[in-house]
């Protein structure tokens, strides 16, 4: 009944948005060096996408021009006067909710005063806000000099990073995080490492939405967060290179090389980064045992881990544009990693009896060698095929990832008085894992009367997975093959989709859009272990096999209404899913210590939530955001405990659901000509209902976050920073987290005529970055701290060169976005 109301809601506003009679509008004025208005310039207006020409226009005395009756798209303008150096807008976007653009006032450089080559930089804002996401620009942060993606990320408005680099948005977990419009396949640690080994000197804006469009794959609970990389926009040559050196308690240290060639009908380009990190890390937990049935206390743990992480990574991408006609581009990129790492954790486990009396103390050390290698490549093809805008795109795509994890976990066994208690043990591990991922799509836009735009698409993937544990014991000196636990997983998932989207105009004031989503999943999963047959006390083999296939409708719509100048309201809603990673439903167990183990679960079913915002905006700089979510069958992360074997395991179940609703609050403006503010609050409440382990949980506490910049241009060459981010207590997971935050600073000097920028920043001044958590329920009663090498000083160097003139970008969300960003696997 859903699916048909959805159905007969979406062929509803086709009809209304078929009469739409309103077009688009663009103003703007062109002044020469001395502040003068340039008469009779000549302007053009250019598609973003390939800066075809679309219209001409000539200044008018008053410097002045305009564009009428404009379709919606992405744009730039271009302006040329006898006597001065061409200019160029950002480029912007007319739709249905931006009719009408009014563009900052461009200036024209004389070419008298030109003394050679000359680099025109323009300062974006740090936050822009679209109808339907908020847009980050990286670089116009200093702070975010030295960073890696992780921690530009953990900054940004509405996002928050956990200890483990799960991320989540305006406190809401399942976050589907695409890079360059890819789902990056990746999951759980995969994705955290991945994340922490791509440099900030290789972004160039970060798209946060939180309902997004028919368009992107209906995975990501709470949205989607797509980071997109550099690309230069330039005739001719550009490009940068760049380096940065970092320093806490261990050094961190990155290069890069950006370069764009356009020429004729080919643009060229690649992008080469190098970084090397050293990480420390202090984890303290204190586990209490209690007796499921009488909830006496049993046992007292004392843990005590320090671990260093060491990680080098190495990431390229070369891709060619060829612009083989006037209205077909035919494009193809080429990319990869490969991140070798190394990690050693010492740990101390002092364990207590009930009355506090010290039994006894084991130490381990357990080491890893890690390598995970990507190999990626997309052929896209764009034709236009008339001049009313009608086009079609695809997207083909080939990604794949191998990893490798060689570990060994010893474990040394004391008494209270520190006497070796029993001879110890050492286990081995060997934990493969090969993906691949194919994938392709379609997309067909067609503008309609009105500035009305149609758009429709298909889409499939196919996912196979190949992952191995095998695992070898070493007790009195000999090494025996561990079967218990050995295993091996395959999984292969194959996902179809169709999507409809229509927007336009109802009236003068009121516009909208609507999409309609269809997916179907089909997945098939095999496992194969052993388990020691008691009878025999011989292994016997334990394999296991699963099968699903599921259709579902995902709707989204967006209503905007204009009330006046000053005053702008738009509600939208949305359906989402999100699948379980693919470490998730990977049944291996993994041994973090010699008392703690995870587990995946191959039942894991979807979990499916309804997003509802409420925004009203004013004056284009103050954001008000209301928001509703419900999540059913959630995915959640849980403890269990065992008293009787004083052992603690972390599963992953559908054991709950999730209800929130909050406010969100952002405001960017220019204070004066040396002061830019920007400024997001989100206070929210999470409620959590489920059973876990036989108990009834609930859970709800309430949070706020506070998400703020401050920038000063002290000269021309010269700025400062000061930002930083705060967050009360409140839920993260089944753990009650303690408040936390951190506060950054920054200065940035041109040198060089402008062509290179010299940063320094210290993130975490105060070295308050440190999760605390507790968690209790049921039998399980654990308390967390934890704390990292989060302050860092860093002193970073871009040089920039060019030798042409500004073009459009063009940008692409290619067809692997989901499947990518469930990869996982475990560190």
């Amino acid at each position: 009944m859903k699916q048909i109301f959805s159905l007969m809601l979406l062929f509803s506003f086709f009809s209304f948005a078929a009469k739409a009679q309103t077009s688009g509008k663009v103003t703007g004025a062109v002044i020469d060096g001395s502040q003068k208005t340039i008469e009779s310039a000549t302007i053009a207006l250019l598609k973003a996408k390939d800066s075809s020409n679309v219209k001409f226009a000539v200044a008018g005395k008053d410097g002045a021009f305009s564009f009428e009756g404009i379709a919606d798209g992405r744009y730039l303008v271009s302006i040329t006067a006898v006597g001065h150096q061409p200019g160029y807008s950002p480029v912007f976007e007319i739709s249905p909710v931006a009719s009408s653009i009014k563009l900052k006032t461009i200036e024209l450089i004389p070419v008298s005063k030109s003394m050679g080559a000359v680099v025109v930089t323009a300062r974006r804002p740090l936050i822009e806000h679209k109808i339907d996401r908020m847009v980050v620009n990286v670089e116009a942060s200093v702070t975010n000099v030295g960073s890696s993606a992780l921690e530009v990320l953990e900054k940004s408005p509405g996002i928050s990073v956990d200890k483990d680099g799960n991320i989540s948005l305006k406190g809401k977990a399942g976050v589907m995080v695409m890079v360059d419009g890819r789902p990056t396949q990746l999951g759980g640690s995969d994705l955290a490492n991945l994340l922490r080994n791509m440099t900030a000197s290789q972004l160039d804006q970060i798209e946060i939405m939180t309902n997004p469009p028919a368009k992107y794959d209906a995975a990501g609970n709470a949205g989607i967060i797509n980071i997109k990389t550099k690309k230069n926009k330039m005739v001719g040559y550009s490009g940068s290179v760049n380096a940065s050196y970092g320093q806490g308690n261990l050094p961190k240290f990155n290069e890069g090389l950006n370069f764009n060639y356009r020429q004729g009908k080919w643009n060229l380009f690649t992008n080469l980064s190098h970084g090397y990190r050293e990480r420390n890390n202090k984890l303290d937990l204190q586990r209490n045992f209690i007796n499921e049935t009488t909830k006496d206390l049993v046992s007292h743990f004392d843990q005590q881990a320090r671990m260093k992480n060491t990680g080098s990574s190495y990431n390229g991408k070369i891709g060619a544009d060829y612009f083989a006609a006037k209205n077909t581009t035919i494009g193809v990129v080429f990319s990869g990693f490969t991140n070798p790492n190394s990690f050693v954790n010492r740990n101390k486990t002092n364990i207590f009896d009930k009355n506090g009396v010290q039994l006894s103390e084991t130490r381990a050390i357990s080491e890893q060698n890690e390598s995970f290698d990507n190999f990626s490549t997309n052929l896209n093809l764009r034709q236009v095929l008339d001049t009313s805008g009608k086009e079609i795109t695809a997207d083909f795509d080939y990604v794949r990832y191998n990893g490798n994890n060689i570990q060994s976990l010893s474990n040394y066994y004391f008494d209270a008085r520190g006497a070796s208690k029993q001879k110890g043990d050492t286990l081995y591990g060997r934990l493969p894992q090969d993906i691949k991922i194919y994938s392709g799509r379609v997309d067909y836009t067609m503008p309609l009367k009105g500035g009305a735009r149609f758009e429709a698409g298909l889409k499939t993937s196919i996912v196979k997975t190949d992952n191995n544990a095998i695992y070898d014991t070493v007790y009195n000196g000999a090494v025996l093959h561990d079967l218990s636990r050995t295993n091996g997983f395959v999984y292969e998932e194959n996902i179809n989709a169709a999507y409809v989207n229509l927007s336009g105009s109802l009236s003068k004031k009121l516009s909208a859009q609507l999409g309609l989503r269809l997916e179907n999943t089909i997945s098939k999963g095999f496992s194969d272990g052993y388990k020691l047959d008691g009878l025999t006390d011989n292994f016997v083999p334990t394999d296991t096999a699963f099968k699903k296939n599921y259709t579902q409708l995902f709707p989204t719509a967006y209503l905007q209404y204009t009330v006046n100048e000053k005053n702008n309201l738009v509600v939208n809603y949305g359906r989402r899913i999100r699948r379980p990673n693919y470490e998730s439903l990977n049944p291996f167990i993994e041994y973090l210590d010699r008392y703690t183990y995870q587990q995946g679960n191959p039942n894991l079913k979807p979990q499916f939530s309804h997003n509802i915002e409420l925004s009203h905006t004013y004056k284009g700089f103050l954001t008000t955001t209301l928001n509703y979510t419900q999540t059913n069958d959630i995915i959640q992360q849980v403890l269990e405990q065992n008293e009787a074997k004083n052992e603690t395991f972390v599963k992953q179940a559908n054991i709950a659901k999730q209800r929130q609703y909050g406010i969100a609050i952002s405001a960017n403006k220019a204070i004066n000509k040396w002061w830019t503010n920007s400024l997001y609050v989100n206070v929210f409440n999470n409620r959590f209902e489920g059973l876990i382990n036989k108990t009834q949980v609930t859970i709800e506490a309430t949070t706020l976050v506070l998400n703020g910049s401050q920038q000063f241009k002290l000269n021309k060459t010269f700025t400062a920073e000061l930002s930083g981010w705060y967050r009360t207590a409140g839920i993260d997971g089944v753990f009650e987290a303690k408040p936390m935050g951190a506060l950054n600073v920054g200065f940035s000097q041109n040198i060089l005529k402008d062509k290179g920028t010299l940063r320094l920043t210290v993130r975490d001044v105060f070295y308050t970055q440190g999760f605390r958590a507790t968690s209790k329920y049921g039998n399980v009663d654990v308390n967390i701290q934890e704390k990292n090498d989060s302050r860092v000083a860093t002193i970073g160097f871009t040089y920039r060169f060019s030798k042409g003139k500004v073009n459009g970008p063009k940008k692409r969300a290619n067809s692997s976005s989901d499947e990518q960003n469930r990869v996982g696997g475990g560190n």
